[in-house]
């Protein structure tokens, strides 16, 4: 009769270190960079202290930085938008953490809820606004770290098939 078992046989694992893949520090792929959103958000200890709130413009904070990536915390009041634009070469992870945001792109309008996730890479065009009555609060996770961002200019009635009106 047999008595080994598959441990036996194979051995211990935590006895061949070599192949075991060693923790990542930092993330490196998107479903990393979702994750590491959703635990920075999950963690209001590290953020909720630093939000202000501006009513001039959009008020911004770097939350963290790592291997060719940031972390930024960004704060909305009613009203306050980015205007059309994309991020050059970097893609991005946005989480709503406090409030809700519009966001307007090609496919449509979107209303984000808190915890809603939006993925998005390289040259992806659209809009974000705080079109509720609350402020709101978002996070960014840009890779590599963002060193652009293209403005575009606003989408015309054309598009629609609706003839805008010509002014002097």
């Amino acid at each position: 009769m047999n008595t080994d078992n598959d441990l036996q046989i194979a051995g211990d694992i935590l006895e061949v270190p070599h192949l075991l893949q060693p923790p990542r520090e930092h993330p490196e792929t998107v479903a990393g960079f979702v994750g590491l959103a959703r635990s920075v958000a999950a963690d209001r200890a590290q953020w909720a202290h630093l939000v202000r709130y501006d009513a001039t413009t959009r008020w911004y904070h770097r939350l963290r930085t790592g291997p060719g990536y940031e972390v930024w915390l960004l704060s909305w009041v009613p009203g306050q938008g980015t205007g059309r634009h994309d991020h050059g070469r970097s893609s991005g992870v946005l989480t709503v953490l406090e409030g809700t945001l519009t966001e307007r792109s090609g496919r449509g309008a979107r209303v984000l809820a808190p915890g809603v996730q939006r993925v998005f890479a390289p040259g992806y065009v659209h809009e974000v606004v705080n079109d509720a009555l609350e402020p709101a609060v978002s996070l960014h996770v840009y890779h590599p770290g963002l060193t652009e961002m293209t403005m575009h200019a606003a989408a015309h009635c054309e598009a629609r098939g609706v003839p805008r009106p010509l002014t002097a």
